[in-house]
């Protein structure tokens, strides 16, 4: 028999109670059921293990729907995330429920000329009022005015003070379920934004910059953060235990990208070690054949050097809807894993880049004094490029 039939379909009744677990263990036979059985499984065996360091990329409106609190917070509190590269709009729509603001479930067959005139917005069948984008922009505007804000930083930095000033807010309105900044900031975990002026965020702090706020989120600072975070995951600190990296991809668009990107900033730019991620799972409804995957397949990303060619089998898509898909893998992790001390990764950035950093010019420094290319050698002889160190790239 072909190695490939290795799972008998045996289907049995459904029961009249039945865990999460053997749901998805007996239940998810095919198709993206299967593929999310095996992200269960793969996460649960393997990923949310000692020495393993987990990023989550996030798009899509996920925290309107209530998912940052209910689904992702946990995630971090248990220690089976580690930092997080997110679209700005879903940190924005994170903040409405740390500051006690309310959000509600409707439908998407709504009048929305009637909507705008009564002074309600709508995300597909999600609505709030208008006050609601105005009270966390008034709370932006206020805390950003801030002395501790009047610096260049990363998004990591802007959004741990911000995850600070929410969580305060939170215990005077005596909130008991934190929102995932004010989680992410008692956790130690960084949050990036891969495009900080992309958001209700970003235009608070341009408006700012009107008056003359000297804060700028700058964007090379976090290209060497995440990458520090990926080259320096080779690395446990656990005896006997081999460090590696996980990407958990949910959705799509930039944060899928520069989280990826990590690996090809280690070794296309800076000339380091050229490896990859060693697990990558992701939760999508794009297609690749349109160009709308952001950041390609596991077997497209091989080539780019963002995942280990040597650990495709640790590669799965699920095509299906983020909403579905995440609060079942969050039920079936948190069921079978034990939580993982927490690393917070954000007070080891500024080591962690330090150390990156050593290495570059360490590399730069083993390259001889005396390597000049003539300019007289015919074209198609001369290196085709070098990398920022210095080293030349030759034609393969």
């Amino acid at each position: 028999m072909s190695m490939l039939l290795s799972r008998k379909i045996a289907p049995t009744p459904m029961p009249t109670e039945i865990s999460v677990v053997d749901l998805i263990d007996g239940y998810f036979t095919a198709y993206n059921s299967a593929r999310l059985r095996e992200i269960c499984h793969l996460l649960s065996r393997e990923v949310m293990q000692a020495g393993v360091t987990v990023a989550l990329s996030l798009s899509g409106a996920m925290t309107p729907a209530g998912l940052g609190v209910s689904v992702l917070a946990p995630l971090v509190r248990n220690g089976f995330i580690d930092y997080i590269i997110s679209t700005g709009a879903n940190l924005y729509h994170d903040l409405h429920y740390g500051l006690g603001l309310d959000l509600y479930a409707s439908h998407p067959f709504v009048d929305d000329i009637k909507l705008r005139q009564e002074g309600r917005i709508r995300i597909y069948d999600i609505v709030f009022g208008y006050d609601v984008l105005l009270e966390t922009d008034a709370f932006i505007r206020q805390i950003l005015r801030a002395d501790v804000f009047q610096k260049r930083m990363s998004t990591a930095e802007f959004h741990y003070l911000l995850g600070k000033y929410v969580r305060e807010v939170e215990r005077q309105l005596g909130i008991q379920n934190s929102c995932l900044l004010a989680t992410a900031y008692e956790a130690g975990v960084p949050i990036y934004t891969s495009s900080p002026g992309d958001s209700s965020i970003g235009m608070n702090v341009a408006a700012l910059a009107l008056e003359g706020s000297q804060l700028i989120l700058d964007p090379s600072l976090d290209v060497n953060e995440t990458a520090a975070i990926a080259y320096c995951a080779r690395e446990s600190g656990i005896s006997g235990v081999d460090g590696k990296s996980a990407a958990l991809i949910v959705g799509g668009g930039s944060p899928k990208n520069f989280l990826l990107q990590t690996q090809p900033q280690i070794h296309e730019v800076l000339g380091l070690e050229e490896r990859g991620h060693d697990y990558f799972v992701q939760i999508t409804d794009a297609r690749p054949d349109t160009g709308g995957l952001s950041g390609a397949t596991p077997n497209e990303a091989v080539s780019w050097g963002k995942v280990d060619p040597d650990e495709l089998p640790n590669t799965v898509v699920c095509y299906t809807d983020s909403t579905i898909a995440l609060p079942i893998l969050t039920a079936y992790v948190i069921n079978q894993c034990q939580p993982r001390p927490l690393k917070r990764l954000y007070d080891r950035r500024t080591a962690m880049v330090d150390r990156l950093r050593r290495d570059y010019e360490a590399a730069k420094s083993q390259l001889p004094k005396d390597l000049v290319i003539p300019a007289s050698l015919p074209e198609r002889a001369k290196p085709l490029a070098t990398y920022p160190c210095g080293t030349p790239i030759g034609r393969h």
